[in-house]
């Protein structure tokens, strides 16, 4: 496959006649006066044409060294210089631009966070039907169009499009901080009203709900033992997955009859705000257990799950150690995969995702544990409890997570009538 489908032709100018042009398929096509409207428009058509032939080929994946020498062969400086000397930037190479910050930016503990790759997901899409666009010509209309295209072709929900346009808005924001396009473009872009409830034909999400405690101890024999434990201690505080997943000795204060955990890594640590969590009498004898280990080490690993094990299988084998396979012997030297010392919050939902498989009932995730641990704060001791107990600032964030008790508005009923 030609290497010129990889990229597009690009806009150069013939010093001898003063012309742009570009080359495609080996031929030199003149554009026009460089720098002139003319010369652009002309751009534009051959760029066209070139998708157009792009698309028509089966064209291999590029590898990973030449889309990373493509990505920083363009940089927010040269777009800038670009559009100084009037020629317009187009969508396909912002976008180039805003994905490698992105992915720098939106980084945290050393990995790329969730929010990089849902801005990939928007700017693939946005690529697909503007790419060589002008940024300039880019308003609410194409916008909205562009949305429509999200709930036709992607089904995606509507709270999902809408964050979505969100982060397409922050694209051009950023870009009108790097001086790459003018100022009125994001604030038209913002002009454009999000999608209602009940009036667009974007599906609805059906939210987090929680989980049963009855299911979750119908899950928790055929977890394993760690993990099990991760759970419980999930369910008693109400934390997050990922605070669970990073809890370390160090991290836990035990000076008082409450220990207070305050998390190295949390949700909303870049917003420069402190998580703390109260660790009550039946956590800590289930945790206490784990404390025991290195101050910095993490306290539920899957390494350590991996040896419990195989040594309960060691214990539990019946054929004599004269026979059969020494232990150890028929493991791989250099395996694909090994345990890591920690889980993350991906691993621990499949091991519960494994568990229901096993016993054939309905899939449920741990951030579900969160919901159901702040209902039971709300119901027994207020709203304001069930906000501190969740770490929120606003009680309206609360109310997603502590859902009505149903229990209340009954005896309610029965009080008034």
């Amino acid at each position: 496959m030609p290497r010129l489908f990889h990229r597009p032709p690009k806009y150069c100018l013939h010093k001898g006649t003063m012309q742009a042009t570009v080359s495609l398929h080996g031929e030199r096509i003149y554009l026009g006066p460089h720098g002139s409207p003319k010369s652009h428009a002309e751009y534009q058509k051959v760029l066209l044409r070139w998708q157009s032939e792009r698309d028509a080929v089966q064209v291999e994946e590029p590898s990973k060294d030449s889309v990373q020498k493509e990505l920083s062969g363009i940089t927010a400086a040269t777009l800038r210089k670009k559009r100084f000397a009037g020629s317009p930037i187009t969508i396909n190479e912002l976008a180039l631009v805003f994905r490698r910050h992105a992915r720098q930016y939106y980084q945290k503990n050393g990995k790329i966070t969730r929010e990089a790759t849902l801005i990939d997901d928007v700017i693939r899409i946005l690529r697909k039907h503007h790419a060589t666009e002008f940024l300039d010509d880019f308003g609410p209309v194409a916008l909205d169009a562009l949305r429509e295209k999200m709930i036709s072709d992607l089904d995606w929900s509507r709270k999902h499009i809408n964050k979505q346009v969100g982060r397409l808005v922050r694209m051009f924001k950023w870009a009108a901080g790097k001086e790459l396009v003018d100022p009125g473009v994001p604030l038209s872009l913002n002009s454009l009203a999000g999608l209602k409830k009940g009036r667009c034909a974007a599906r609805e999400s059906p939210g987090v709900k929680c989980v049963d405690d009855s299911i979750v101890e119908l899950t928790l024999p055929n977890l394993p033992g760690i993990v099990a434990d991760m759970v419980r201690l999930q369910r008693l505080t109400g934390t997050r997955p990922g605070e669970v997943c990073s809890l370390r000795p160090c991290d836990v204060d035990r000076s008082g009859d409450v220990w207070v955990y305050t998390p190295s890594e949390h949700k909303t640590e870049h917003h420069e705000k402190e998580r703390v969590i109260a660790i009550g009498p039946k956590a800590q004898v289930l945790l206490e257990p784990y404390l025991e280990r290195r101050a910095n080490s993490f306290c539920f690993s899957p390494a350590e799950s991996e040896e419990r094990r195989r040594a309960k299988a060691a214990a539990a084998r019946t054929t004599p150690l004269s026979c059969g396979n020494r232990r150890g012997t028929n493991r791989r030297k250099t395996p694909k995969r090994t345990p890591r010392d920690r889980y993350f919050t991906d691993s621990y939902r499949r091991a519960i995702h494994r568990a229901c498989d096993k016993l054939k009932i309905e899939k449920w995730a741990p951030n579900r544990l969160r919901h159901t641990s702040a209902t039971q704060v709300r119901r027994e001791f207020g709203i304001e409890a069930a906000q501190v107990v969740c770490g929120h600032e606003s009680a309206e964030v609360t109310q997603i997570y502590a859902e009505r008790d149903l229990e209340l508005a009954k005896k309610v009923a029965r009080a008034v009538g």
